[in-house]
C-alpha cells in the first residue's frame, strides 16, 4: 500500500496507516415543486413565466471552516454534500482545485484526493486519496443540510403574451436540458368574456385581472398536481 506524501503537518494529526474506501450509496431526498404555489394571487408582466415546475433537493452534508488544512490539502470551506456512508463515517464530494467554497486544493506532490471522510460527532475529518489512504485531523466540521432548487431536465412553462380586447394570449413552452424544444412550443388564446378559468396540459389558472402589460392570477392546479 502506497503511503501519501504529506507536507506542512503543523499541529494536525495525520493518519497514514489506516485505509478507507469511499462509499457512494447516499441518495438525496427529492421532491417536485411548481411556482407560484397553488392558491396564491400573483401579478406578472408580459413575457413573464406564469407557471413553472422544478425539483427541490434536500441534501445532507458538512460545513467546514474556510482554509482548513489537512496535511498538504486545503479545504476552502463551505458546504460539502454527502455522497455515501458506512457504519462509522460519511463521505463527501468537493470541487477539486477550486478556490471557491466547497473546493479542495492539493499541494505539490500530493496524491489525488477522491473523497472527504467525516467521522462520528467526536470523529476526525479526513481526505481520502486515490490510493484509499487517509490524511486526517481533529474534528473540524459541522453536520448540516442544504435545500436546493433546480429546474427539471424536462420543464413546462406558461408565459403571458398580452391581451387584445377580451382575449389573452398564453404561450406554452417545453424545455429539455435547459434547451427550448420548438416543436413543443405553442400559443393559445383565451376569451375572458366566456370564462376567467384557463387551462393547458393539466394546469389551471383563475384570471383576476389582465391588461396589455400585466396579469393578476391564481394557480388552481399546476403541472405536478395529481389527477384525482
Amino acid at each position: 500500500m502506497r503511503a501519501a506524501s504529506l507536507a506542512g503537518l503543523g499541529i494536525i494529526a495525520i493518519a497514514l496507516a489506516a485505509c478507507a474506501t469511499p462509499q457512494h450509496n447516499y441518495v438525496p431526498e427529492r421532491s417536485a415543486f411548481s411556482r407560484p404555489p397553488i392558491g396564491e394571487t400573483v401579478t406578472a408582466r408580459v413575457g413573464d413565466v406564469l407557471l413553472a415546475q422544478g425539483e427541490v433537493t434536500r441534501t445532507q452534508g458538512i460545513d467546514v471552516p474556510a482554509g482548513t488544512q489537512i496535511g498538504g490539502y486545503t479545504l476552502q470551506g463551505g458546504f460539502y454534500p454527502q455522497t455515501g456512508q458506512d457504519e462509522t463515517h460519511t463521505y463527501h464530494g468537493f470541487a477539486f482545485g477550486s478556490s471557491a467554497p466547497g473546493g479542495l486544493i492539493a499541494g505539490a506532490f500530493m496524491d489525488p484526493p477522491v473523497s472527504i471522510q467525516a467521522g462520528s460527532e467526536a470523529g476526525q475529518l479526513c481526505v481520502v486519496t486515490a490510493f484509499n489512504i487517509r490524511a486526517c485531523r481533529e474534528r473540524a466540521f459541522e453536520r448540516t443540510e442544504r435545500v436546493l432548487e433546480r429546474d427539471n431536465s424536462f420543464q413546462q412553462t406558461l408565459i403571458y403574451n398580452g391581451r387584445v380586447g377580451d382575449r389573452i394570449n398564453i404561450g406554452y413552452r417545453e424545455f429539455s436540458g435547459n434547451m427550448a424544444r420548438p416543436a413543443f412550443s405553442n400559443a393559445v388564446e383565451y376569451d375572458l368574456s366566456a370564462s376567467t378559468l384557463i387551462g393547458y396540459q393539466g394546469a389551471q389558472l383563475e384570471i383576476v385581472e389582465a391588461t396589455n402589460t400585466s396579469i393578476t392570477y391564481r394557480v388552481l392546479r399546476n403541472f405536478n398536481t395529481a389527477t384525482p
